[in-house]
């Protein structure tokens, strides 16, 4: 439960950062840009640490479809930048992330087994709200660059299935754990019975 407080906390600074600098300053296409790469890049990164961590197929999967479409979509956005000639510009939200997603990998790694699983898989759920709300109410209406605005709303369409994704394994893996702790009970019941 812990671990759910806290990727929605994170969120929650995550939502705060960008709406604050939304707020507080017209966006720019190099800021929008660089704010995109920085999520996706550190999806990247906590998928590379569950992939170290985890053993259980679902997560493994799952992380290295996150691996695999953010560096696709990182790929795309650098190859837009260089296109339209533009240096993403770093700026306090990106700056936030980085600080927010470095304490979670650091949260993440004392953990292990299904207790690292969950939190991660929780992390992704949440993470992955935050960033499709970030997309949808900040950072493509604030876009002026058609393509630019183009390829994040390919990245909102693909985001959105990975958010699916998520709680689908978020799901499972929470149907599988009532399931061992019921099997569990069962044989000591059974146990109790026998004796």
């Amino acid at each position: 439960m812990l671990f759910v407080r806290l990727a929605g906390v994170f969120s929650a600074l995550l939502l705060a950062s960008v709406t604050v600098l939304a707020q507080g300053a017209k966006l720019t296409d190099p800021q929008i840009a660089h704010i995109a790469y920085t999520a996706d890049q550190i999806d990247i990164e906590a998928a590379q640490q569950a992939l170290q961590k985890s053993t259980n197929k679902d997560v493994i999967a799952f992380a290295q479809d996150m691996e695999r479409d953010h560096k696709a979509v990182n790929d795309q956005a650098l190859a837009l930048v260089r296109k339209l000639n533009v240096t993403p510009e770093d700026n306090d939200t990106s700056k936030t992330l980085t600080k927010q997603a470095t304490a979670k990998h650091d949260e993440l790694a004392k953990l292990s087994g299904a207790a690292f699983d969950k939190a991660y898989i929780d992390n992704e759920v949440a993470y992955h709200k935050t960033v499709n709300s970030a997309l949808q109410n900040t950072l493509i209406p604030s876009a002026s660059n058609p393509q630019l605005k183009d390829l994040l709303t390919t990245g909102l369409k693909i985001f959105q299935g990975h958010e699916q994704h998520a709680e689908h394994v978020a799901q499972n893996s929470s149907r599988a754990t009532r399931c061992v702790v019921q099997s569990s009970a069962e044989r000591s019941a059974r146990s109790f019975l026998s004796s």
